[in-house]
């Protein structure tokens, strides 16, 4: 179990956050050959050993983690804390910059739409039409602007689209009124990626004003009852972003693109290439090590940056 465990921790060290976190990259190489805190995470199940929770947890506990023998002596000191932590949370990563990599392939479909979120967190990626973007070359005005690098092949949209019904699944989902579920998400953003920061509480406070609704429950079981609710004169959109890795078992992946088949919506799906459900083999799609591809109805459109900061339309 160890075994695993270490290899899982050197992976997310050397590929994983490599280039984007320094500190979470060093302390990663440095748990997968510490064998105290291997064995405190073999206590645990697959779901609940991932280095973005343990880290998480750390940080909602003690703050920002700045260095390895601060994460150590942390560790050391609150071990059955950070556990409680690990076991109550799960890691729920939601990013509002991943709207402006959504947004050219909403723009495209019939207006008005309706947006269902697959896990969804605490709802931010459903408001796509409360955000302002700056593409460099295009500009859409609001009052969170979002960044994003594309390429001239990206096809820019001159307004946000028309959302006329929005709900979200999840299995745990979080409360912008709730100031731990909103320190749980704060305490998400990797070290070397502060800017994340202001940005996650401004659109926290745009949420807030009218919550995006976020229902519990599974998107193997809840999916298409939720689907169904969605209004017929509305071009239904399912998406979701860096949440089928959390779906461990192939056969899951495929009954949920078999669901989203059913429902008759139009499916976005921003995922590492590994994890995306019921993508076709005859799509031969090269993917940096740390970007997703973006999925039209299991056709390749973009590849993306899985904190929204740069897309690339193919």
């Amino acid at each position: 179990m160890t075994e695993a465990i270490s290899r899982l921790y050197r992976r997310f060290g050397e590929i994983d956050t490599r280039e984007r976190s320094p500190v979470y990259s060093d302390i990663s190489l440095r748990v997968a050959e510490d064998p105290e805190i291997l064995a405190f995470l073999a206590t645990l199940t697959p779901a609940k050993y991932q280095p973005n929770l343990l880290y998480g947890a750390v940080q909602y506990l003690c703050g920002p983690i700045p260095d390895w023998a601060s994460f150590r002596r942390w560790f050391t000191e609150r071990t059955g804390e950070i556990r409680d932590v690990m076991l109550a949370r799960t890691t729920q990563t939601n990013e509002p910059a991943r709207c402006a990599t959504l947004l050219p392939a909403l723009a495209s479909l019939p207006q008005p739409l309706a947006l269902l979120e697959v896990g969804a967190s605490a709802g931010l990626c459903l408001l796509p039409d409360r955000y302002g973007y700056d593409y460099g070359r295009a500009l859409i005005p609001g009052e969170l602007m979002l960044p994003c690098k594309v390429d001239h092949a990206t096809p820019l949209p001159s307004r946000v689209p028309e959302i006329a019904w929005r709900a979200g699944l999840d299995l745990n989902p979080l409360d912008v009124a709730d100031p731990d579920d909103c320190a749980w998400l704060e305490a998400l953003i990797w070290p070397g990626e502060e800017e994340r920061i202001p940005r996650l509480r401004a659109a926290l406070e745009i949420a807030r004003r009218d919550p995006p609704p976020v229902h519990r429950g599974d998107l193997r079981a809840d999916f298409l009852a939720l689907a169904a609710k969605a209004p017929r004169d509305a071009t239904l959109v399912v998406f979701h972003t860096a949440v089928m890795m959390y779906v461990r078992d192939r056969s899951d992946r495929d009954a949920f693109a078999a669901a989203v088949a059913e429902s008759g919506a139009v499916w976005l799906s921003n995922e590492a290439l590994p994890v995306t459900p019921g993508f076709p083999a005859e799509h031969e799609v090269v993917v940096s090590r740390d970007g997703f591809v973006l999925t039209r109805d299991r056709a390749p459109i973009a590849l993306t940056d899985p904190h929204g900061t740069w897309v690339e339309w193919l």
